[in-house]
């Protein structure tokens, strides 16, 4: 073969590569683009039950090593989770009624937190430690608000009680926004009938001390009353 075929050959040789790799990179790049589409997808299409079975997992677990981790070791491990699961912000405001709009952001994020704490203390006193419990959920269906999270606790004699959480959509994330015991108490209005008092009695600095002293209570820093 001549010099002259030959360097043909590798030109043509080289061109093909060219376009091979070129195709190659559109499909790896297609590809990419799909799995992103896809996976922001899965995210907004996601159960709003995987928010409560969540928080019943970290429950179960933490029921289960409660007596070795103590009070304020069974806060530690299900405060994150609650911050993550609920939907604090929102919970709080609520809580809080009409005198939110006349708190300054700094109040308004300093009674947030004080609140989110006090739901964590809350959860880690009530689920202390293991006896056969079973934590179902059991289905849910759409409300006006949001959706409902029909769940019950089966305790180790059988008995069963119903619980339902109010699932709202925030972004991409479903957040529990409020509990129902027996499908008609709400922990949400219970709160905020309780914090008003407070804050028509001793205002915001009394309400902020009563959730920091219920803390504190709660994951064991301060002695209980006998």
């Amino acid at each position: 073969m001549s010099r002259d075929r030959i360097a043909a050959f590798a030109t043509a040789a080289s061109v093909g590569s060219s376009r091979v790799c070129k195709v190659a990179s559109v499909l790896v790049a297609a590809s990419f683009a799909l799995a992103i589409f896809t996976g922001s997808a899965a995210a907004l299409a996601a159960d709003p039950e995987d928010s409560v079975r969540n928080l019943y997992e970290t429950l179960l677990r933490t029921m289960k090593e409660g007596r070795i981790l103590g009070e304020s070791g069974r806060f530690a491990r299900i405060e994150p989770v609650i911050n993550r699961l609920f939907d604090i912000p929102f919970m709080a405001r609520l809580a809080v009624g009409t005198s939110w709009a006349s708190l300054s952001p700094a109040q308004q994020q300093q009674v947030t937190a004080a609140f989110g704490s006090y739901i964590s203390a809350t959860y880690a006193d009530r689920f202390d430690n293991y006896a056969g419990q079973r934590l179902e959920v059991s289905g849910h269906q759409p409300s006006a608000s949001g959706v409902i999270v029909k769940t019950r606790i089966v305790k180790g004699s059988g008995e069963a009680v119903g619980i339902e959480y109010l699932v709202r959509q925030n972004g991409d994330d479903w957040r529990i926004s409020d509990v129902y015991l027996d499908g008609s108490i709400s922990q949400l209005a219970t709160q905020r009938s309780e914090f008003g008092a407070i804050l028509r009695r001793d205002g915001f600095d009394g309400l902020i001390a009563t959730l920091n002293r219920k803390v504190s209570l709660l994951t064991g820093n301060v002695a209980k009353a006998s």
